[in-house]
């Protein structure tokens, strides 16, 4: 195992190497007194568990209301009879978005507390879904709903939630990140059906004024009061509560700028980045594909309106036992690798049982399935990264494989699933490829390199920055 350095005050000690004594009882006083200060903040509670709590609330109204775009495409369809490819245009376009803001979310969150990113984030969402219920051209749709909420959702989506929940844990990362992404399979299975309700009873317009409003006013509260940390050597903690920095004999003080500045261009360098992006680009897409159009879908085959939009509800409860089972499950396991893989098996059989659907039972069945298993996606993610390249630049790392995930698979998804229906008037030849490409993934991610051979404290990193092949 290499040697870790420790951070104390803007200079670099290695294991063993004297420090002057003066430094080190300078640094004693200012360190007592952090410890101190947060002692008195954290009595009994880890600010960790604050931050999961903060970042599922988030999460379920970031995801919750981006799921919910495929309940608004069959009266969209109906009022405005655009082809179906031109309303899932808008989605693209969104999740592109989403993907380019992502980038910047992750850079900046190594960089500030996580609050400023989602206040803004849900600021930017809410103007966003307040315009789209003014719509009456494409263009229209593809700036309100594509570029600003895609770019607002990159502020309180999972590259900002997960990565601020990542930052304080390191042996109890999967349960955190999986209990705090179980909000977006929550936010799913209550705004879903409510959705619905809506644009039955009401109009699909006011559908889009009430996201606007839930997120402005719930995203910014949280944002303000429970995401104020940035990482827990910040505040003299020791990751997932097991202790404080007592003083600078404990040999790792990083107590203000806890690592240093690291590029992140040696991940974009590694085979295994690009393995995750190529394995979970195909998931998003099939995933995105599935939520945009399983609705319209499901319609299609005589199924209730209300009932089809609640099949997307179903998937939301289902991710939440996932999220919590896949994120349980990477803690147990050698190496996370296989809970993904896993993951991506059961979307595939999930795809299967949609090509089969005749009835609101096997639409069930389906959502259940897929659900449970794209539950997967959301902690498996953050998880693969930090174990393979250190939570040092976990916020980085995370937005630029959320670029290329989400930006090309997810934004891909959907437009593909309207092109395909709009050449065959069926959406059969769509889950197919997506069966296929879910199997593909499945095999090609058992054959991802391992990680980093440890987990430390020191720096904040669980490496040096040295990556294996």
């Amino acid at each position: 195992m290499p040697e870790e350095n420790h951070y104390t005050g803007g200079k670099f000690y290695m294991p063993g190497q004297d420090r002057n004594r003066g430094d080190c009882q300078a640094d004693s006083v200012m360190i007592s007194m952090k410890n101190n200060t947060m002692r008195q903040e954290t009595r009994g509670v880890f600010w960790g568990w604050y931050v999961v709590t903060g970042t599922f609330v988030i999460l379920s109204l970031s995801y919750g209301s981006k799921y919910c775009f495929g309940v608004f495409v069959k009266p969209m369809f109906s009022e405005y009879q655009w082809p179906m490819s031109t309303i899932s245009l808008g989605a693209s376009i969104n999740f592109f978005m989403y993907a380019i803001g992502g980038i910047l979310s992750g850079w900046l969150l190594d960089r500030i507390a996580p609050k400023w990113i989602m206040t803004i984030g849900s600021v930017i969402t809410a103007i966003g879904f307040l315009l789209t219920s003014f719509v009456h051209t494409p263009l229209q749709l593809y700036l309100s709903y594509g570029v600003l909420c895609g770019l607002g959702a990159s502020g309180i989506g999972v590259v900002v939630g997960s990565s601020s929940v990542g930052k304080w844990f390191v042996r109890k990362r999967g349960v955190a990140v999986g209990i705090a992404s179980m909000g977006i399979g929550l936010g799913t299975m209550i705004l879903s059906p409510l959705a619905g309700f809506i644009v039955k009873h009401y109009q699909w317009r006011h559908g889009f004024v009430f996201f606007g409003l839930v997120i402005l006013i719930i995203g910014t509260v949280v944002s303000q009061s429970l995401m104020r940390k940035t990482k827990p050597e910040d505040h003299g903690l020791l990751p997932d509560g097991d202790g404080f920095w007592d003083d600078c004999q404990t040999g790792a003080n990083d107590m203000s700028s806890s690592v240093p500045e690291i590029s992140v261009l040696p991940v974009l360098k590694d085979l295994r980045f690009w393995v995750l992006v190529l394995c979970f680009g195909v998931a998003v897409m099939s995933e995105m594909m599935a939520f945009v159009h399983q609705v319209s879908y499901a319609i299609n085959t005589h199924i209730d309106r209300v009932v089809a939009a609640s099949s997307v509800g179903v998937i939301g409860v289902a991710s939440i036992f996932g999220r919590f089972f896949f994120g349980w499950l990477s803690d147990r396991l050698k190496d996370a690798k296989y809970a993904a893989s896993l993951g991506f098996l059961g979307m595939a059989a999930g795809m299967f049982i949609l090509l089969k659907v005749v009835s609101v039972k096997l639409l069930y069945l389906y959502a259940f399935v897929f659900g449970f298993s794209y539950g997967s996606l959301a902690p498996m993610m953050p998880v693969l990264i930090a174990d393979r390249f250190g939570r040092h630049i976990l916020g980085a790392a995370y937005g630029w494989l959320t670029f290329f995930v989400v930006g090309f698979g997810g934004a891909f998804g959907p437009v593909l699933g309207g092109m395909i229906f709009d050449r065959f008037g069926s959406y059969e030849l769509a889950w197919q490829l997506d069966l296929i490409l879910l199997f593909a993934a499945t095999v090609l991610m058992l054959a991802l390199k391992p990680g980093i051979p440890s987990r430390g404290y020191a720096a904040g990193t669980e490496s040096t920055g040295q990556f294996d092949g």
